[in-house]
């Protein structure tokens, strides 16, 4: 089967080829054409298997047809982050090539001015995040009216982030004669009542299990304390040992764990950007940019922010918190190993996580190998914390033992015998003592990064777009 069979126009054929493609997938295959004989079409598709252009190429070609009109887009498509609707954006320029299209994209944390500008001149498509396109409608600026054709994609992820209102909000203010294409990795019970409210007699195309890793990837769990501080020492190990390393994200279950990792990882001088719900819209596709293009070697992000973006030759995957969710563990390390590259996954399994990983385990069908434990101060530790480690070189500051103490356990240790005089009410007669200072956020290893390998050590600008 090949893409000129689907029934796509000669332009988009053209557009397709050039860009290097030249066989559908499955998702593609079978989506296609019931999309350009105007069906409502219920896809059930992870991450990676090309739904993005299941829905953009037929949609394309049934866009050569008429024009816009001033506000009233032709058609609308809903995505659950600004990431993942600049990804789609993309996508329409590469295939859109031979086309004259306005396309128009309405987030947050862009200018309002600019986009309705944009909307005075008409839109073939619209691609919007359903905060901002209610913002816009609420003051009666944009008109759904029109909307031929809609396009709910990454349902389930509406569902996690709280859009289902926004969506059946929306979902009132375009016509019912629309065409509706909806887009899901997974199915439980309130994405099947939406599916049913917005879908008319649909098509369901349904492709690769929702639970399968690719077998390019090369899954591992290594086993860490609770203590925030050794895990990201563990962390920053495995990064200076990976074998054919060229970039890694790291996935944080809350953003302000991504932000505190962030930090630390700057502090020990890697090449590291991070991508959370906080940071406004120019800063993240700035962290995006500097990923992508290899300034920068590491991508700290949480679920929300990373999920469905396309980056491509990513070498390495590292759970820093175990998910919370089986199936979002499939969609992290599914950012690895695409194409038919390799890739290899990390997972950091603190005592906690036992029960999360035999979740993952059940619902993949295979066992996560465990690796090695790293011992702290291995080969890229400076040589003379090898030799003396009681006097903590590699830290970034130096401070004194406490007596008869084990300060990483804080538990008694033998020390000078205590004359047995002395054992008894010994407390009231001493001197108080001040308790150390607390040295928040300090983390153990060469802050100065001297042992890091070159290709960690490049300096990231990150430029505000």
């Amino acid at each position: 089967m090949s893409f000129s069979n689907l029934g796509l126009s000669d332009k988009v054929i053209a557009a397709v080829e050039s860009a290097g493609y030249k066989n559908p997938t499955p998702i593609q295959e079978q989506a296609i054409p019931h999309v350009l004989s105007r069906r409502d079409v219920l896809g059930i598709a992870q991450t990676g298997t090309g739904k993005t252009a299941a829905f953009t190429l037929p949609m394309i070609t049934m866009l050569e047809k008429g024009r816009a009109r001033a506000r009233m887009p032709r058609t609308l498509i809903l995505e659950p982050t600004r990431e993942l609707a600049a990804q789609v954006v993309e996508n329409f320029e590469k295939y859109g090539k031979n086309h004259k299209l306005n396309v128009a994209l309405i987030i947050g944390g862009v200018s309002f001015g600019d986009q309705d500008a944009k909307l005075v001149r008409g839109v073939d498509v619209l691609i919007a995040t359903p905060g901002r396109l209610l913002d816009h409608s609420e003051r009666g600026r944009l008109l759904l009216s029109g909307v031929e054709l809609l396009v709910i994609d990454e349902a389930d992820r509406m569902l996690d982030m709280g859009f289902i209102p926004d969506i059946e909000r929306i979902g009132k203010l375009v016509p019912f004669t629309r065409q509706t294409l909806f887009f899901t990795a997974t199915m439980p019970p309130e994405i099947q009542r939406i599916a049913d409210n917005f879908l008319h007699n649909p098509v369901r195309v349904e492709v690769s299990k929702p639970a399968t890793a690719a077998s390019t990837i090369t899954q591992l769990q290594i086993a860490v304390s609770r203590d925030s501080h050794d895990k990201r020492e563990t962390l920053r190990r495995l990064l200076r040992s990976a074998d054919n390393f060229k970039n890694a994200i790291i996935f944080c279950n809350r953003k302000s764990e991504v932000a505190l990792l962030h930090k630390s990882l700057l502090k020990h001088k890697f090449s590291a950007v991070a991508l959370h719900g906080d940071l406004d819209q120019s800063s993240r596709t700035a962290a995006l940019d500097a990923f992508r293009s290899g300034e920068a070697k590491l991508l700290i992000a949480s679920d929300v922010a990373a999920r469905g973006l396309d980056i491509p030759a990513v070498s390495h995957v590292f759970n820093f918190d175990v998910p919370h969710h089986p199936d979002d563990y499939v969609h992290r390390i599914g950012r690895t190993g695409r194409a038919g590259l390799t890739g290899t996954s990390i997972t950091l399994v603190a005592p906690l996580d036992v029960k999360s990983v035999a979740a993952i385990e059940k619902l993949t069908g295979q066992p996560i190998p465990q690796m090695a434990p790293t011992a702290p101060g291995g080969d890229d530790a400076p040589a003379e914390t090898a030799v003396a480690p009681q006097a903590d070189h590699g830290r970034g500051e130096h401070k004194p033992r406490e007596r008869g103490r084990d300060r990483h356990r804080g538990e008694r240790q033998p020390s000078t015998p205590v004359p047995p005089h002395r054992e008894a009410g010994a407390e009231k007669n001493r001197p108080p003592q001040r308790a150390p200072k607390p040295q928040p956020q300090h983390d153990d290893g060469d802050a100065d990064g001297s042992h890091l390998p070159a290709f960690l050590l490049r300096p990231v600008t990150v430029k505000a777009v």
